[in-house]
């Protein structure tokens, strides 16, 4: 049952005290601790009573064996039902646990649930009717049956020196079928059956001493180390089917039934055999033992639990607490490169393996989660902002700064969103090289845009000199060349990191000794810093230059919006490299992620919702872009 941690109390008398001696050391055998282990007897003081009740009021273990004889556990039952001692699971010897007497008593089912060893179920044939004839016996003029028959009946016979004093005549012809005591209990069968055996034992060793055939050597002298010997080599069967033998140590094969406490709809308690143990049998076959139909303390169908220290968990070893018991510890983690056995002991085991744990960012942790939700909402919201530009495209407030450069600065962030969605799952050849390629190319992409919208801002308001026509050198027709130029550069970088020495699948061994972490191992560090260097350079290329135009006049200054998303843009991928390099695991994907994510927003949010404000709530403000507008055009 898994009881490490246990109770025990018994009869102070050789009965008890045996019993425990033999029950101690097989405990410690099987690596069971007791508690506690206290004695009493019958006639001892409520004191010393109260102090065990005390004790077991003061434990921690939920199991207590007891082995005591009736008429002990009727003591220490009144006891328990005095202090309403409920919630634990008793264990019995075979002195108590099939008594009726002992059940009678549990008024307040203290002992409901309790399991413990019976002397097994037995028929002697022809004993009911042996006792219930037993009046025959009368004609021999036995003293014995005399006193008997008037000890059974509460009667007397005339001829009796008994006292006369209550009691009525005896006739000899009292029927025994009507009287109901110890005598004609048949549940004591077992214990004739003892007897039975014993008898026959005895009737064996005496048949094989004095040879008996047809006749018996009377005249042999017969010593009891003689009828020892020949008992312990007898072997025989009973008229049910018993093998009466014994073994080397002078004792009979053991065979009990487990008896459970069972307690009925109407509050009276069944002794119920759930179960087998015969010493007699091969040992995997011993003990039997039918747990789905246990009732335990409480009337509860879970096995009680009853332990000082629960299990370590793998990877951990014991520690023994001072002074207590060796089933009480506590539970550390094993050294670096140390694995635990069976036995909670770590060392360096040449034929155990632990199968490693692979880690990666997955969809179905909540991390994976949130960043997948963090990736669809950005996209659904930049499709939002697509939609409101394209209803208002005829505005001032979307014409100005070329409204072609804005819808393709919202195509390539929509790829942004979407790619970092490449980075969760279990890395594969397609997913390395696409998730770094797709990423360096869509972010240049917008950070093209974000630069060909910087440079219109500040040669429209920087061309100072009167007639100045620096505007036709840089006209729609430059903007969009100047984008596809950029892009172009950082899309042969990544044909050629992909060319040479592509990313690729990458278990990493080395990093956690429990762990595998599944990664995309860049092939070319070379090829992935300098699409990452490309990226920066032209993003603070950008923020200078909209730095430059942030005081340029007017209220919705294009200039200090990119200003604004740039800084974003650049604090979060300065930060993103020691970052990067110092997260363990999942976590560096995550890192880059979250970097992907939060400078696309930071884009998204500064350049493009003041004007979805203004469209949407503040649409007399639109006008003060007509301006703005016709010098753009120009």
């Amino acid at each position: 049952m898994g009881w490490a941690w246990v109770g025990a109390i018994r009869s102070n008398n050789d009965y008890g005290n045996n019993a425990m001696a033999t029950f101690t050391e097989t405990a410690q055998q099987l690596g069971i601790c007791l508690e506690y282990s206290v004695s009493f007897f019958r006639t001892d003081s409520s004191d010393k009573i109260k102090k065990i009740i005390d004790i077991i009021n003061a434990s921690t273990s939920k199991v207590i064996v007891v082995l005591v004889s009736t008429m002990e556990m009727n003591v220490l039952l009144g006891a328990l039902s005095h202090y309403n001692l409920t919630g634990y699971q008793w264990v019995g010897s075979d002195g108590w646990i099939f008594d009726s007497q002992t059940k009678e008593m549990d008024t307040h089912h203290i002992l409901d649930g309790a399991i413990g060893l019976s002397i097994p179920e037995a028929h002697v044939s022809g004993m009911r009717e042996f006792i219930l004839n037993v009046k025959s016996l009368s004609s021999s003029s036995n003293e014995m049956f005399t006193e008997f028959w008037e000890t059974l009946f509460n009667c007397k016979f005339k001829q009796s020196n008994s006292s006369a004093e209550n009691k009525r005549e005896c006739t000899g012809h009292e029927d025994v079928t009507g009287v109901k005591n110890s005598f004609t209990d048949m549940s004591l069968m077992p214990i004739f059956d003892n007897i039975y055996k014993g008898v026959y034992a005895v009737a064996h060793a005496l048949h094989s001493i004095l040879g008996c055939n047809e006749t018996c050597n009377n005249k042999m002298q017969l010593d009891p180390l003689t009828i020892l010997q020949h008992i312990r080599n007898i072997h025989f069967k009973t008229k049910e089917g018993d093998e009466i033998y014994f073994n080397e140590n002078g004792d009979p094969p053991a065979k009990y039934e487990i008896i459970n406490w069972q307690p009925t709809e109407n509050g009276i308690v069944d002794f119920v055999t759930v179960g087998r143990y015969d010493a007699s049998l091969p040992a995997d076959k011993q003990l039997s033992l039918q747990k789905k139909y246990l009732i335990w303390a409480e009337n509860s169908n879970q096995v009680p639990v009853s332990v000082c220290s629960e299990k370590c968990p793998p990877g951990s070893r014991k520690v023994l607490q001072k002074g207590k018991p060796v089933c009480c510890y506590d539970c550390i983690r094993c050294a670096e490169g140390e694995i635990s056995d069976m036995t909670g002991l770590c060392g360096l085991f040449g034929d155990a393996c632990v199968k490693k744990e692979a880690e990666f960012l997955s969809y179905e942790e909540i991390m994976g989660v949130l960043l997948t939700a963090a990736a669809l909402s950005g996209t659904c919201m930049t499709a939002v902002v697509a939609a409101i530009f394209f209803t208002y495209r005829t505005t001032p407030i979307v014409r100005a700064n070329n409204s072609e450069l804005s819808f393709l600065l919202l195509f390539s962030l929509t790829l942004c969103f979407l790619c970092s969605l490449t980075f969760i799952g279990q890395p594969s050849e397609w997913s390395c090289m696409l998730r770094h390629t797709a990423f360096g190319i869509t972010f240049f992409l917008c950070i093209s845009c974000v630069l060909g919208k910087t440079i219109v801002v500040l040669m429209a308001f920087r061309a100072t000199l009167p007639g100045s026509n620096v505007m036709k050198w840089f006209g729609p027709a430059q903007q969009r060349l100047s984008v596809v130029a950029f892009t172009l550069i950082q899309v042969v970088i990544c044909i050629l990191w992909l060319t040479i020495s592509p990313p690729f699948p990458f278990k990493n061994f080395t990093q956690f000794k429990d762990k595998i972490i599944l990664e995309c191992a860049l092939g070319s560090a070379v090829g992935f810093w300098a699409v990452l260097g490309y990226i920066g350079l032209l993003a603070i290329l950008c923020f200078i230059l909209a730095f430059l135009a942030r005081k340029l006049p007017d209220n919705f200054n294009e200039a200090k919006l990119i200003t604004f998303s740039m800084l974003i843009f650049c604090a979060v991928w300065i930060t993103f490299i020691p970052a990067y390099v110092s997260s363990p695991g999942r976590f560096s994907v995550a890192v880059e992620i979250f970097a992907i994510l939060a400078s696309s927003y930071g884009l998204l949010i500064c350049i493009f919702l003041p004007k979805c404000y203004i469209i949407l709530f503040r649409p007399e403000n639109i006008q003060k872009y007509h301006n703005i507008s016709k010098k753009m055009e120009k």
